[in-house]
């Protein structure tokens, strides 16, 4: 709402989103409000957050004069002309504007969750606001609060070291292969080798696997290790790579082993337990064929 329909407000009953004439200044704002004021119609105020290159520095600053000419009032900020018309994930972005509404007791946001980048927007600001309002309720650093908005990069990188891979690759007694990723390469260790390359096809080649589950799961847990060592994330062989919120649970190969023998399991007992009987032909009944489950 703003000149060309404040008019009407008092008619409609209901709570209007208040923002100025023109979006490149206040022009108009005080006067709608002292309108609504008046007619005891309730608002919010937007003073409308502009694109980068459109403007957006100086939108903060109208943030900022709003909150110090009306320090009680409900103001809003639409988020979605930054995650939407940037191109960076959103998380981050998100973020950083939660934590300016924070401080400035902005207590409402609009977002979209349109294009593929800001699709997860809403989840993003839900924990964004709860890590927002402990660091500023608690004055302490947003930091090591909130690990499910961290989706890119992991915090800490865990190194077992040159040393401590050799030693373990001295003490392997079986020939499964287990797969570490750190210092630039895949390390890949049994009972009889010990390979290292920062590419995954070289290191499959050397490493001779044949069996094609064998090398379905290999290949699959390569390429994991791969992707952490491109982003900088920790790679754990049979788990998942830590994607905040968006992380999915992987289920290991020894589960999946696990789950299919007790699958066999329970389908043999069930089909064991079926049997087929023919009723006996007594003083010619002839009875339809009975199937019968222990």
């Amino acid at each position: 709402m703003n000149a060309t329909n404040r008019g009407h407000a008092a008619d409609w009953g209901v709570e209007v989103v208040v923002i100025p004439d023109q979006s490149s200044s206040l022009e108009g704002l005080d006067d709608t409000i002292t309108l609504l004021d008046r007619q005891g119609v309730a608002y919010r105020i937007d003073p409308i957050l502009e694109p980068i290159g459109f403007g957006f520095a100086a939108s903060l600053g109208r943030y900022l004069e709003t909150r110090r000419r009306y320090p009680h009032a409900a103001i809003m900020m639409g988020v979605g002309n930054l995650t939407e018309l940037t191109d960076v994930d959103s998380a981050g972005v998100n973020t950083l504007l939660v934590g300016f509404c924070q401080e400035l007791a902005i207590g409402s946001v609009l977002t979209t969750a349109v294009i593929n980048w800001a699709r997860s927007s809403v989840r993003e600001l839900d924990l964004a606001r709860r890590l927002a309002h402990y660091a500023v309720t608690h004055h302490t650093l947003p930091k090591h609060l909130e690990p499910d908005l961290i989706l890119l990069r992991d915090p800490r990188i865990e190194r077992y070291g040159p040393d401590n891979l050799l030693e373990l690759q001295r003490r392997i007694r079986d020939p499964n292969w287990r797969i570490f990723a750190e210092d630039g390469q895949i390390h890949a260790l049994n009972n009889s080798h010990y390979f290292a390359d920062p590419d995954p096809f070289a290191l499959f080649e050397r490493m001779g696997v044949t069996d094609p589950s064998h090398a379905f799961y290999l290949g699959y847990e390569l390429m994991k290790a791969k992707t952490a060592l491109t982003l900088g994330k920790n790679y754990r062989q049979d788990q998942a790579l830590g994607w905040g919120f968006l992380t999915e649970p992987e289920k290991g190969r020894l589960a999946r082993r696990e789950q299919s023998r007790q699958a066999d399991q329970h389908s043999s007992k069930t089909e064991h337990a079926t049997t087929r009987t023919e009723p006996e032909d007594i003083g010619g009944n002839d009875e339809p064929e009975a199937e019968t489950s222990a």
